[in-house]
């Protein structure tokens, strides 16, 4: 276990949000978005078995051997607390653990946009946050449960896998589940939590259809419900919902969000010019006019409706990395890279705006 403790060590010090390992291969750590060399020399399958048995909790060593994967939260007494995925490749283990800090960060801690503050203050409907592997999804739901527990007195459930933040109450009143350990599911967990008399339910990840029909039920009843999901834009976000459908039942599906949802907020990392990461923010609200099109079925028109919805706290990706550009917070090479539409985002940077979002709406 001194291994292991000297490698956490190192990749808090050096500010790393993932740590991984794999036998007969040297530690890497994941410091402001790329992998690095720790320094270390490398693991034996010896060494990562006797890693993987000293941290693997006891309630999954079943299921391990079974399935060959797990996924739980791991402290390490003086150094932090660690979101923990061990797996098998090539007949040997492998781990991969993220760093999860004590404290959660508010919104002004991870930069991101005000709009986010006032969409947790949202009396009912499912807010989705997404984005890819690895984009703050976890964090910034975090930030957004925390917000609500400094400002209201609400009845907060969370449904987590693992749990990774630790909530103490402030003006709200939480209870956070963790699934395999508290229940044993998500699906499980959804039937029940309206006994529970929640206000606000926190789902940790959307992953199939009967999830996502169960927070469209909390919604429908007058909660708040967050979840995040892997998308890569927020029009997007509703095609992946779809899919988690048959045809047969995915026009009836949609016309449940375009009546419950309020808003998609997806997510990408960017390297700060000063160092470290900042997020460059999506966001799409359930406004009349999105609303509309997601009933008519035009969901190709819904990045034109984000574009124009500035007034209702919208923005697209290339919106926000323009302003993170402008403002010198990341260089304009990394807004050309993470760009939706890097040709858009050069002309704006030479002072070429473009009305085409208002053109196809009019259309």
């Amino acid at each position: 276990m001194s291994i292991l403790r000297d490698l956490l060590s190192k990749a808090v010090e050096l500010g790393a949000s993932d740590i991984h390992l794999k036998p007969n291969q040297d530690p890497f750590f994941r410091v402001s978005g790329r992998l690095v060399e720790s320094g270390f020399a490398p693991l034996s399958r010896d060494n990562l078995e006797t890693i993987v048995k000293d941290i693997l909790p006891p309630h999954l060593e079943e299921s391990f051997n079974d399935e060959h994967e797990a996924d739980f939260s791991y402290d390490e007494e003086g150094i932090g607390r660690f979101r923990t995925n061990i797996f098998m490749a090539q007949y040997m283990p492998a781990v991969v653990m993220r760093y999860v800090k004590t404290s959660v960060p508010s919104f002004a801690d991870l930069g991101l946009p005000d709009m986010l503050s006032k969409l947790a203050t949202a009396p009912r409907g499912i807010i989705i946050l997404t984005g890819t592997t690895g984009s703050g999804k976890s964090t910034t739901l975090a930030a957004m449960i925390q917000q609500i527990n400094r400002t209201e007195r609400r009845r907060i459930i969370t449904l987590e896998d693992p749990v990774e933040y630790i909530f103490p109450d402030d003006q709200s009143l939480i209870t956070q589940r963790e699934i395999g350990l508290d229940t044993v599911s998500f699906q499980a967990a959804l039937k029940r939590v309206m006994r529970q008399d929640p206000d606000v339910i926190m789902i940790g990840e959307m992953r199939d259809g009967l999830s996502f029909m169960a927070a469209l039920a909390a919604a429908e009843t007058g909660h708040l419900v967050l979840t995040t999901l892997h998308a890569g834009n927020a029009a997007q976000t509703i095609f992946r919902i779809l899919d988690l459908f048959p045809a047969t039942e995915r026009d009836q599906i949609r016309m449940s969000i375009g009546a419950n949802m309020h808003a998609i907020v997806c997510q990408r990392l960017i390297p700060a010019v000063r160092g470290g990461m900042v997020p460059a923010c999506e966001i799409m609200v359930n406004t009349s006019t999105v609303r509309k099109l997601l009933f008519k079925n035009q969901l190709d028109v819904l990045p034109a409706a984000i574009e124009t919805g500035e007034e209702d706290g919208m923005q697209t990706f290339n919106q926000h990395i323009y302003k993170l550009v402008k403002s010198g917070t990341i260089s304009e090479a990394e807004g050309m890279e993470n760009a939706s539409n890097p040709e858009q985002l050069r002309m704006n940077l030479q002072g070429i705006f473009l009305d085409e979002g208002k053109r196809i709406l009019a259309v």
